[in-house]
């Protein structure tokens, strides 16, 4: 799966350099712009729209081309893995101020919604509820820079193009991270990092590259030399921006509310009672050892 085509998801975030001609100044929190890709056929177009609860004739949507899709991904992703197809689409609903950052997926393989949510942050993009989806499986690594352009627009603001350029990088070292540590496991490192970084802990290179370690050990996570030095050129090239790291902190809590979520869930119960259940499996064989080993040597 994490090798599958990246065809039909480079249209997300590519479509959303479409506003760059209309006025969005006046947004406000509760507007909702869609973009759609081109190359969907009417029976796809349908379902998404119908899956994203928007009507095609009342919503403000754009229809998003492959071309552009290269035009924005290309630095970042091969020709090949881009593909010849604009299939994805994405919702973007304005929240009100100090809300964070709320990202949903469906049918998406590679790019996490914690990544998305990083990486979002990392751009400059704040108070948003994102759904980002497909008509059938696909990568997700598209929606990225529409996405940013979106938010950039319809608020009327800036986005200096490094900051893009480092967030849609981000999302993809973190994605390619996630297939040899896991997907939870990558996008918690670099909430982790960005956390210290936010609480003015990292000064120094020699600060960043021991804080790395740290985390990743806490973690157990291990890296490899290329992964390590990755990833500090990447947080020294964003300590090097003007970012708000404040705000960045505030955006990506909601990483730490969908986890805390997750853990509340039925799914999550599941998963922690399956844990409990084999400790308690293997205490029970500890002590019926012990029990054998200390008692059967004076049983005649």
């Amino acid at each position: 799966m994490k090798h599958k085509l990246m065809k039909s998801t480079m249209a997300v975030f590519a479509g959303w350099f479409l506003f760059a001609s209309m006025a969005f100044a006046d947004a406000a929190p509760g507007d909702v712009i869609v973009t759609l890709g081109e190359d969907l056929n009417a029976d796809q177009r349908a379902q998404l729209l119908d899956e994203m609860n928007v009507d095609e004739n009342e919503a403000q949507v754009v229809y998003v081309t492959n071309e552009e899709e290269h035009q924005y991904l290309g630095n970042y992703i091969s020709a090949s893995r881009i593909g010849s197809n604009a299939l994805s689409s994405s919702k973007i609903t304005l929240l009100e101020e100090n809300s964070g950052l709320s990202v949903k997926t469906n049918r998406i393989d590679w790019v996490s919604e914690a990544m998305y949510t990083n990486a979002l942050a990392t751009a400059g993009v704040e108070d948003a509820e994102i759904y980002v989806t497909a008509p059938f499986n696909v990568s997700g690594t598209a929606a990225l820079t529409g996405l940013i352009k979106a938010y950039e627009v319809s608020t009327d603001g800036v986005i200096p193009e490094e900051q893009k350029q480092v967030a849609n990088e981000e999302m993809v070292k973190t994605a390619e991270l996630g297939e040899n540590v896991g997907v939870d496991q990558a996008a918690e490192l670099m909430t982790r990092i960005k956390e210290e970084i936010a609480e003015g802990n990292v000064e120094t290179e020699e600060d960043l590259r021991d804080l790395i370690d740290r985390i990743a050990a806490e973690l157990g996570i291990e890296l490899t030399d290329e992964e390590k030095n990755g990833l500090v050129s990447l947080f020294q090239r964003m300590q090097n921006l003007d970012i708000d790291w404040g705000k960045v902190q505030e955006q990506i809590g909601s990483i730490r509310e969908n986890l805390t979520d997750f853990l509340e869930s039925e799914e999550g119960q599941g998963i922690i009672d399956s844990i409990l259940a084999f400790f308690e499996a293997l205490i029970d064989a500890v002590r019926s050892w012990f029990s054998s080993a200390f008692i059967s040597p004076f049983v005649k």
